[in-house]
């Protein structure tokens, strides 16, 4: 189930990992993975992200052999049941920032590479990406997994990452990928705190002007958690619909959530609700295919 004419698309999560902070070892098998992202597609997910390295904080990192290992199956497992039911929609994303694996993935079937890095943790990726034709999202970080919540500081946060995600369109494009292609997305809770992350949401218009639609990733953070308290993961679902909806009404068109079904819900009424204002400001950032 999809609501195209929501103007918003929904992102599920998939970790095939045994430490990701919200559900890290339920999707470590290939079988259960496959099964939870034909879920997510079926709860109304228009992209699948699958990724097999935890970037929480304080992550270690796995070998690429280790990450293509847990993630290849999992794409051919899931583009196999796509490829059989024409008329999903549905477009698999591969989370990662190294670029062998992100290639092994696109010709898996994956068709974006979501990276943490913008494209700096791997001198290659940019070509991977722009040989291949497909879309990107570039995140912010400040350091990475492990220290990125070390004491982070910024003078203006907003205006900060809204210099480093334009920086990081520019270099995208000049390496070949096209511009239309392109996700931008803040990194809620990478390398920020408490007080960065609502900043950003609060002044999101300020990262929207760039043009390019922003993908919001607050589902199951700790902030929420701190906020709310909510000190487990599975407790932050109202937490998570709060700030999509307030990103929906700021300008946000992706939501990475890992509960995509109340998630649909929620943005569907809230789109209907904020009704022909919403819907032009959406119209006007061109989308990724």
């Amino acid at each position: 189930m999809t609501s195209p004419a929501a103007g918003f698309r929904l992102m599920g999560i998939v970790n095939v990992t045994p430490d990701s902070f919200s559900d890290g070892g339920r999707f470590l098998q290939a079988e259960a993975a496959i099964a939870h992202g034909l879920k997510l597609i079926a709860d109304g997910a228009q992209i699948v992200d699958i990724g097999g390295e935890s970037t929480r904080p304080g992550a270690e990192p796995v070998s690429a052999a280790e990450e293509l290992r847990r993630v290849r199956p999992v794409i051919e497992g899931i583009a196999a049941v796509a490829d059989r039911s024409a008329g999903t929609g549905a477009q698999i994303s591969i989370d990662t920032s190294k670029a062998s694996v992100a290639g092994a993935a696109l010709e898996a079937g994956a068709t974006l590479v979501n990276d943490v890095t913008a494209l700096r943790g791997d001198p290659q990726m940019a070509s991977v990406v722009a040989q291949s034709g497909a879309g990107c999202c570039l995140m912010h970080m400040l350091g990475e997994p492990r220290t990125m919540q070390k004491e982070p500081r910024y003078g203006d946060v907003v205006d900060e990452v809204k210099a480093f995600l334009l920086a990081r369109l520019e270099f995208a494009v000049g390496e070949g990928i096209a511009e239309d292609r392109v996700l931008l997305d803040p990194g809620i809770g990478f390398g920020k705190t408490l007080a960065h992350n609502l900043e950003l949401l609060r002044r999101l218009g300020e990262l929207v002007e760039l043009g390019r639609p922003v993908v919001i990733g607050t589902s199951r953070k700790s902030f929420l958690g701190r906020l709310a308290g909510a000190p487990e993961s599975s407790q932050r679902l109202a937490g998570t619909l709060a700030t999509n909806v307030l990103a929906l009404e700021r300008g946000a068109s992706v939501f990475r959530v890992h509960d995509v079904a109340p998630a649909r819900e929620a943005l569907t009424v809230a789109a209907a609700t904020l009704g022909e204002r919403w819907t032009a400001s959406s119209q006007a950032t061109t989308r990724t295919t």
